[in-house]
């Protein structure tokens, strides 16, 4: 009855600490870890999609565009935000003309002329070398021409989907990393609780350890034959209730038990499960502690590397 007590308080406390935490989407847990590529060859035009992300706190969008499509970045970078929610995320537009020439710069032929002769008339003048003035005019203000490049609705349509298609295939690069996730702290969870089973093994043992070890102590200090049996028992029972460690069992599982639930909901998510993960450290900490037993503590050492690995794990968790 006190267990199911403590644990359903527990399981109350955690639910109520992470409600604040935002809501996302409803989904399984994703990986920030993720890539997608889309491609559209109309036979005169090729249009890539490229988009790429790395684990970051927050979302870190930065887009690379051609010229053309600078006046569409705003709605990218909304697209991006609604279905990407956090990340270091490149995205990237490449659009491949088979015929070159079809966006060419323009020359000015009459200004060019006109800043050849005079370059030509000053090297002249000065007696310098006159083989790179074609070059130097080429570089001069208002020679090279570009025209002002814009993006039709027609064409916008073919990169829009194509931008879709690369962003689906970037959600299911997430996904499959999630389930790669999920799969390696479900198993570190498991040697967890695997552990706790041989903590519960190791406790019993440790008491009688513990009274032998005070009573020769008194012995050696006061002789045997001066130690008031009651007392000591009393005193023994005092001591070995500061080491008890029944509680904190009982949470650590609760929260084992927890966390391996949370992944299976809709809404799990890095931030949700860290906080759990918090949890566990705590009740594992607070055994290591109590323990005063060399084989418990190597168990913990045991628990607390393989936390270590969930955390690290959890901060590439969506």
């Amino acid at each position: 009855m006190r267990k199911d007590l403590i644990s359903n308080k527990l399981i109350s406390n955690l639910r109520s600490l992470i409600s604040n935490t935002k809501t996302l989407s409803l989904r399984m847990i994703k990986s920030m870890t993720g890539y997608g590529i889309a491609s559209f060859d109309s036979g005169s035009t090729k249009y890539t999609v490229e988009i790429k992300s790395l684990n970051s706190k927050f979302l870190e969008l930065s887009l690379r565009l051609p010229r053309a499509f600078t006046e569409k970045e705003f709605q990218l970078r909304n697209e991006c935000s609604k279905q990407i929610d956090r990340g270091k995320v490149n995205l990237s537009i490449n659009v491949e003309q088979a015929d070159r020439s079809v966006k060419a710069a323009g020359i000015d032929a009459e200004l060019l002329k006109h800043y050849h002769s005079q370059l030509k008339a000053v090297s002249t003048e000065l007696g310098e070398p006159s083989d790179n003035l074609l070059q130097l005019a080429l570089g001069l203000p208002e020679v090279v021409k570009y025209e002002e490049e814009t993006v039709s609705e027609e064409e916008w349509k073919v990169v829009e989907k194509t931008f879709q298609q690369a962003l689906a295939a970037f959600q299911q690069f997430r996904s499959d990393e999630g389930k790669v996730l999920e799969q390696d702290v479900k198993l570190r969870i498991g040697i967890i609780l695997k552990n706790l089973e041989l903590v519960e093994v190791e406790e019993p043992k440790r008491i009688q350890v513990i009274k032998d070890r005070l009573n020769q102590f008194l012995s050696d200090a006061v002789g045997r034959d001066n130690v008031d049996q009651n007392r000591f028992e009393q005193e023994l029972i005092y001591y070995i209730d500061k080491l008890d460690i029944t509680e904190e069992k009982i949470r650590l599982r609760t929260h084992c038990d927890y966390f391996i639930e949370t992944l299976k909901l809709a809404d799990a998510n890095g931030k949700k499960l860290g906080f759990i993960s918090q949890e566990i450290g705590r009740e594992v900490n607070t055994i290591g502690s109590k323990a005063n037993d060399a084989n418990i503590q190597k168990l913990v050492v045991g628990m607390k590397e393989e936390l270590e690995k969930i955390k690290e794990q959890l901060l590439n968790v969506l």
